[in-house]
């Protein structure tokens, strides 16, 4: 019986030393801190983001949250439930890359209806974030962060010489140009320039991005795929008369088939001077990695 006792108090005090031995405490540093706020049944809480939602979820049925009608930035919350006494909280992600979490608790009259939350990706540098700042891997940025991307992109538009010099259109005092293609894994980063050589402002109406035939014959009709852009740095609205301004557009990588060519096509808001340029595979495959630039 005593051997039987002293075998059970052995594997005993080998598995708490196993235990202490393979697992770790979660340090402070480690932890992302939460904001308090007070939610009501009768009243709406706004939180006005710095970036657009691409995530909330919600601790309890206790509370309702979603993105306010016609803003893709602000989340209102408020209680399903009147007089719920249990704390709940819940997280907001942004596209572009911060993590948000918060603690909830029910009064009849919140302290605060109207929030503001600080951007945290452009007020501090990388590496220097505070603790509520994550950097979250997008799915649709090639499990990048979004900082990474818009690290990447700042350094491409910056990029003064021409990696590209036959793709362009110039028409009607209006230039407009693909300087430069680039890949990261699972992107490929376009670089354009719009130049505008008048006196008359150029303003933007749309531009597309659009994978057509190369030659369609009559009676045809005209398949075309639209790529669109997941990211752009410096996205323009108006280019005033006699300047030059370079954009850069993030997309999820992809090639060009066979017999079909990309069709890129700006178009001026309320007038004629449009444009259009066209890339085709054999451009796309010799984009630069962003590494080596």
């Amino acid at each position: 019986m005593k051997q039987i006792l002293f075998a059970i108090i052995l594997l005993s005090n080998f598995s708490l030393f196993a235990q202490n031995q393979f697992s770790k405490v979660i340090s402070k540093d480690r932890v992302i801190s939460s904001y308090n706020i007070e939610v009501a049944y009768n009243k709406t809480v706004h939180i006005l983001f710095p970036a657009a939602i691409s995530y909330i979820d919600l601790g309890s049925s206790n509370i309702i949250a979603g993105k306010a009608d016609g803003a893709e930035n602000v989340v209102r919350v408020k209680a399903s439930v009147k007089d719920f006494t249990e704390e709940t909280n819940f997280s907001v992600i942004t596209d572009e890359g911060s993590f948000y979490s918060f603690i909830v608790n029910y009064a009849e009259n919140p302290a605060k209806l109207n929030i503001e939350m600080k951007d945290f990706l452009h007020e501090y540098k990388l590496g220097n974030q505070p603790d509520n700042s994550l950097e979250i891997q997008l799915a649709e940025l090639g499990n990048k962060t979004p900082q990474n991307i818009k690290l990447a992109m700042e350094k491409i538009y910056g990029i003064r010489k021409k990696q590209i010099k036959n793709i362009s259109s110039k028409q009607f005092g209006i230039g407009f140009a693909l300087t430069g293609l680039y890949s990261q894994k699972g992107l490929i980063y376009f670089r354009t320039v719009l130049e505008n050589c008048s006196d008359i402002p150029f303003e933007i109406d749309f531009l597309t991005f659009k994978v057509v035939d190369k030659k369609v014959a009559k009676r045809t009709a005209i398949q075309e795929t639209v790529i669109k852009p997941v990211r752009a740095f410096n996205n323009l609205t108006t280019l005033d008369g006699n300047s030059t301004e370079a954009t850069v557009f993030v997309f999820e990588s992809f090639t060009i088939p066979d017999k079909k060519e990309l069709v890129v096509e700006l178009y001026e808001k309320n007038g004629g001077r449009h444009q259009r340029f066209i890339v085709r595979n054999k451009d796309l495959v010799k984009a630069r990695n962003v590494g080596k630039i």
